[in-house]
């Protein structure tokens, strides 16, 4: 198994550059935000171990919210985010990228501060990388090599099974005997998949070890002082104030403009933590407990009861002040947002409602997006135009990744038989 692996450049952009950046970025599109995979700057296509990756400027407009709770929003920076998801180590793919896009990756970093023209590429993004505090990938060990070998041994059985059919060739057993004769007679490749490299799996383990021994610590711990936990909570969800404000149409628009060109669409959003030691840290304990169960709960499809999500991640920026929160998601953002709501409105409040502007929750899984209008709200005011997005295999969705990876088990199980045999043919 080749494990994934992530990375994120964030570097601030000079406040006179950021309208020349975008205007840089545009170029790249093939459609808004729409990444075309040959563009001269930063060809994503010639990456075979990359994912999905973007550019987004990341332009705040809701700092002001902070008035609110009695503070005075201080300055930051408008950043620029360059971050992908990609098969094996991700500095290897990073000096990849600085040696085989180097000058276009000069064109867009010369727009942030601190870069020069005589600046080394990869030496640069490395200074600039940030760790997310959590980190979610659908499946892990699918690489884009396996996800595009299997979309096209689906659609080869596809149509071979039609002809089997209006030749008359009907059983079950017939017609996967033939099948499995049609790919060991055609030109398809389906690599084996690659040792699961040692040292991904020490560290993979010693995360669990470590993970658990940290929950038994400290559930009794947190048992003892829940009536006191509790009671601040409490406190802090009765005193912080609402903010309804509703997001900006004609930024809407245009945010909206650059999705449903595919199947998937790009998610980008930010926004400030709640003032206080109390909400900070309960947003590190949250997104801790989030990143264990992604990295060794759901693991194979699904966060919680969401199947439609290839890669998420939520990122800690400005020395603690934001969190960065990014995905990649099939469908409509309405029925994105929809899907969470139904299903795990609880997660919802677990992972934003320690942001300010948020709908009140109860004991912090209760309430919040249940109220629907104002959760959906929330996220406008903070989505952020992605201005460039990059996907690998356009048009596949997670759950046909998954029906993919199926039909190619039972292609290669040779005692296939009965209910799964049937159920198998029904796939393809």
């Amino acid at each position: 198994m080749t494990p994934q692996s992530e990375f994120l450049v964030l570097a601030p952009i000079r406040p006179e550059a950021v309208g020349p950046l975008r205007a840089v970025l545009a170029g790249m599109t093939a459609a808004p935000g729409q990444a075309d995979p040959r563009n001269a700057i930063v060809p994503f296509g010639a990456f075979p171990t990359l994912h999905v990756a973007r550019f987004v400027v990341l332009e705040d407009e809701t700092r002001g919210d902070l008035e609110a709770f009695g503070q005075t929003p201080g300055d930051l920076p408008v950043h620029l985010a360059f971050l992908g998801d990609c098969d094996g180590p991700s500095e290897a793919l990073l000096d990849d990228l600085a040696a085989r896009a180097d000058q276009g990756l000069r064109t867009i970093f010369g727009h942030c501060e601190g870069f020069g023209p005589q600046t080394d590429v990869a030496a640069w993004m490395r200074a600039h990388l940030v760790r997310p505090q959590a980190w979610y990938v659908n499946w892990v060990g699918r690489t884009v090599s396996q996800v595009r070998e299997e979309a096209a041994l689906h659609e080869a059985l596809s149509a071979e099974l039609r002809r089997a059919v209006s030749e008359g060739e009907l059983t079950p057993q017939a017609l996967h005997a033939r099948l499995r004769s049609f790919v060991k007679a055609s030109d398809l490749t389906l690599t084996p998949p690659e040792p699961t490299p040692p040292a991904w799996k020490a560290r993979h383990a010693w995360s669990l070890v470590a993970g658990i021994v940290i929950l038994l610590i400290a559930a009794p711990v947190l048992l003892v002082l829940s009536p006191i936990l509790l009671a601040v909570l409490r406190l802090h969800e009765t005193r912080d104030p609402e903010i309804q404000t509703p997001s900006d149409r004609r930024r809407q628009a245009r945010i909206a403009a650059g999705e449903d060109h595919d199947v998937s669409n790009p998610f980008s959003a930010i926004g400030t933590i709640k003032p206080g030691a109390f909400r900070f840290a309960l947003v590190m304990a949250v997104l801790w407990l989030i990143n264990f169960g992604a990295e060794h709960i759901y693991t194979r499809g699904r966060l919680a009861r969401v199947g439609t999500i290839h890669f998420a991640r939520w990122v800690v920026i400005d020395g603690g002040q934001r969190v960065f929160f990014v995905s990649n998601y099939d469908g409509s953002l309405e029925s994105y947002m929809d899907d969470f709501i139904n299903k795990a409105a609880f997660g919802l409040n677990l992972a934003f409602s320690n942001g300010v502007g948020y709908p009140t929750t109860s004991f912090l899984l209760f309430q919040g997006a249940k109220r629907e209008e104002h959760f959906k709200a929330f996220l406008r005011r903070r989505q952020q135009f992605t201005d460039v997005w990059y996907k690998a295999y356009p048009g596949l969705t997670a759950f046909d990744l998954a029906r993919n990876s199926e039909i190619r088990q039972g292609l290669e199980n040779p005692e296939l038989t009965g209910a799964p045999l049937r159920a198998w043919l029904a796939k393809i």
